[in-house]
């Protein structure tokens, strides 16, 4: 009877092992659900003495498990490491793994370098070597560049200046800090708006709480054909300093969006008392020079005419001689700060009834009536207020423009949420094998 409790124990070890192989196959299946859009990232991750080598192996989990929800190929993201300490180790190249097994591979080989903290010799290293072409990175301006650092403790040089060039060379950069990190640094080195790009956690133990946050970062829906129109209230209420603030936030928005030549093209419109157009749908097709044309928008500071701005919108800037193209998902957000001068209710019932979705944008004095006359239904999704210029930043966080294909939506969410079903039958698994295993061990006592 005795040679049978090996065999059995065999048996359960296997039915447990081919459920999770099972388990873990299904969301490796469901992985592929989601497509990120194609993106050079390095990974930054600080490896000084004080992170204990338990600690970086907890880091690694968590670089894994992002890699994961990538995208990974030539043509789609690729992934670089860079190990730093008080000195720095270029330890992944973006040319050197194109699929994900390999990448994670190469991550559990990574070891602590356990010296100082130049967190600034890093990112300059990241800028001139591992975002470099030699090293794999891409030029095109439709491959976002992104780096992800992650630090636990004070730096031993200056960040600032040399994430300021970074992110100028167009890096968007994320910060996370972990434990006694010192925050100032956070977000000294992180792009705006900080509340997306700057994170905390207690201790690497829970680092991969942030696993879900980058899994949808990186998610790039399915989009259909956009064509999206700024229109901006240029008038003396607004002032100099707050139309900088606006320009920013329209820059904020463009980073959300699929721009190129066959998916999301941006036209902007600036008005005040005249009407005055920036540049039409399809003059720029990629996010660099879509920002650029954004920054060089000259504020005009008079008036507000509001329904002169919106028949200008319907009549010009949704036309084909304007860039607009037939068939396509028309979108308007109209931006403004006080009353309007003219009456807006013909032209923002005529925007609506000829099938553009409207967007309506109100800060400090702007009129909630004329706001909610303007926005589409249903009014509660289409129609945004703040009083104040500086948390407008939260308002582009809400809008939604990315109109999804309905064929090939983006399943994103889907994903993390069943991502988390299988983590928690795992561990229930895991559980019950070991509560069995205890059993099976008392009763092989009782029979010896």
């Amino acid at each position: 009877m005795t040679p049978t409790l090996p065999l059995f124990l065999l048996l359960l070890g296997l039915m447990g092992a081919q459920a999770t192989v099972d388990l873990r196959t299904a969301a490796a299946m469901a992985a592929g659900l989601c497509k990120t859009r194609p993106t050079d990232l390095v990974f930054i991750i600080d490896s000084s003495r004080s992170v204990r080598p338990a600690e970086f192996e907890q880091v690694k989990v968590f670089l894994a498990k992002v890699i994961e929800g990538l995208d990974v190929g030539p043509n789609a993201t690729r992934v670089g490491v860079v190990n730093y300490a008080s000195r720095v180790k270029n330890e992944v190249s973006l040319k050197t793994h194109r699929t994900k097994a390999g990448l994670v591979k190469a991550v559990t080989k990574i070891e602590p370098l356990s010296t100082g903290t130049m967190t600034g010799l890093a990112i300059q290293f990241s800028l001139n070597v591992a975002f470099s072409e030699g090293e794999g990175a891409r030029s095109k301006p439709e491959i976002s560049k992104v780096a992800i650092i992650v630090t636990d403790g004070r730096p031993q040089d200056n960040v600032k200046e040399v994430a300021q060039r970074a992110r100028d060379a167009g890096i968007e950069i994320f910060a996370i800090g972990v434990g006694r990190v010192d925050m100032s640094t956070l977000r000294q080195m992180a792009s705006d708006p900080l509340d997306d790009h700057v994170d905390y956690v207690e201790s690497y133990s829970v680092i991969e709480k942030l696993t879900k946050k980058f899994q949808e970062a990186f998610c790039a829906c399915g989009n259909a054909a956009t064509d999206v129109v700024f229109l901006i209230d240029g008038s003396k209420s607004v002032r100099p300093e707050n139309f900088e603030l606006v320009k920013k936030w329209i820059n904020q928005i463009i980073d959300k969006l699929d721009v190129s030549e066959s998916k999301t093209h941006v036209g902007l419109v600036q008005y005040s008392s005249s009407v005055r157009q920036e540049f039409p749908l399809g003059r720029y097709n990629n996010k660099k020079d879509l920002k650029e044309a954004v920054k060089k928008m000259a504020y005009m500071e008079k008036g507000t005419m509001t329904g002169q701005a919106l028949r200008h919108m319907t009549e010009n800037s949704f036309s084909p001689g304007q860039g607009a193209r037939p068939g396509v998902t028309k979108v308007g957000i109209v931006f403004t700060d006080g009353r309007s001068q003219d009456y807006i209710g013909d032209a923002a019932k005529k925007a609506k009834d000829s099938g553009f979705k409207m967007y309506a944008v109100g800060v400090g004095n702007a009129v909630e009536d004329e706001l909610k006359e303007i926005a589409s239904e249903p009014i509660g999704e289409h129609y945004f207020y703040t009083a104040d210029f500086k948390t407008m930043n939260q308002i582009a966080k809400k809008l939604q423009i990315n109109i999804c294909q309905e064929e090939d939506p983006c399943e994103c969410d889907s994903l993390v949420k069943f991502q988390k079903k299988v983590e928690d039958a795992l561990q229930a698994l895991t559980k019950k094998l070991e509560s069995m295993s205890k059993r099976i061990a008392l009763l092989e006592n009782k029979i010896v």
